[in-house]
């Protein structure tokens, strides 16, 4: 039963990892205003959580949050697209999320865990996250303006 949905309580609020009740547009309508991901199209976020375990926060079964994990299952896991919408914040619900993040069972017993953030430090240090230990050994091929281009899927190399 490794793909069996997981389904966790409190009070009015449920954390599921059902796919079926996951709704691409609130998911979407928050990511394309965000700073990460500011102008994604809606393909591209529907594409993303098709490959990631994702998670959804709900009020009444109305979807008021979310987290995608990207991992292997064996040694490493991402954490992306954390978000609890601006009018159910400050309940705790986005610790909560990530509490539920960490406790899945295909997630446990994993070497590595990383995230990026400009502005959660607070929550993710809770958490046991910290800044990179030897940020000089990490790399990464950044493209903050892909979404802008989207149409164009090409990369150009020189003597193209």
């Amino acid at each position: 039963m490794p793909n069996a949905c997981l389904e966790y309580r409190k009070g009015e609020f449920t954390v599921s990892t059902d796919r079926e009740l996951i709704d691409p547009d609130v998911v979407h309508g928050f990511l394309t205003e965000c700073y990460w991901a500011k102008g994604i199209p809606r393909e591209v976020v529907v594409r993303s959580m098709e490959n990631s375990l994702c998670f959804g926060v709900y009020a009444e079964r109305k979807q008021i949050g979310f987290a995608r994990v990207i991992s292997d299952y064996a040694t490493y896991a991402y954490i992306g697209d954390v978000f609890v919408l601006e009018s159910f914040r400050g309940c705790g619900l986005g610790k909560w999320l990530m509490d539920c993040v960490m406790q899945h069972p295909r997630l446990q017993g994993l070497r590595r865990w990383s995230l990026v953030t400009r502005d959660a430090h607070g929550l993710y240090s809770k958490l046991g996250f910290e800044p990179l230990k030897k940020p000089q050994n990490y790399m990464e091929l950044h493209r903050p303006d892909v979404y802008e281009h989207s149409a164009d899927r090409r990369l150009d190399f020189p003597g193209d």
